[in-house]
């Protein structure tokens, strides 16, 4: 077999540093070892916890990607353990915020609103948002980073939606 029968046999795959919910969770997992170093205590095992989910969002991300020329399945699974990692992350920024006494910011704050327009940037990076990451005040740095986590999940809902659609597409005209 050539080469180039090969490689029309396995579809392409990969392509994931497009996909806006890469993005957005390489945003998330640079943010969250940010926020880690500099709110929480080197030994506090959350602050492991918190940079793992961070990275298995992102990471599983890819591996569905990369996977996704051999098995659909595979790459479907794999995004919902990149989903459900974010939902995580985002417990433990909402545990943060109960614990030290801060709230989450409601849809109509000043703050959210900002950043809801940031989202809207295209091609947006860690320095789009550096501002709110970096902020002095925890309260407002995990709020951006919870903004920045209920996008990625969105993102990656939507992602799960439409490769399950696509899944079942050749399989309902193979069956006929």
């Amino acid at each position: 077999m050539s080469l180039q029968s090969f490689m029309s046999f396995i579809p392409k795959h990969g392509g994931y540093k497009n996909l806006v919910s890469y993005q957005k969770a390489e945003i998330v997992y640079d943010a969250t070892v940010h926020f880690c170093d500099r709110f929480l205590d080197r030994r506090d095992r959350t602050r492991d916890q918190m940079i793992q989910a961070a990275r298995s969002g992102k990471q599983n991300i890819v591996e569905g990607s990369m996977a996704s020329g051999t098995s659909k399945e595979m790459e479907i699974k794999l995004t919902n353990v990149a989903r459900a990692s974010l939902e995580e992350l985002l417990a433990d920024y909402r545990d943060f915020l109960r614990t030290r006494g801060g709230a989450e910011w409601p849809p109509n704050h000043a703050m959210a609103k900002r950043l809801r327009e940031l989202n809207k940037v295209r091609n947006a990076t860690y320095e789009t948002f550096r501002k709110g990451i970096e902020h002095p005040d925890p309260v407002v740095a995990a709020n951006v980073i919870i903004g920045l986590v209920r996008v990625t999940s969105f993102l990656l809902d939507r992602q799960i939606r439409a490769l399950e659609r696509a899944s079942r597409k050749p399989a309902a005209s193979a069956k006929r």
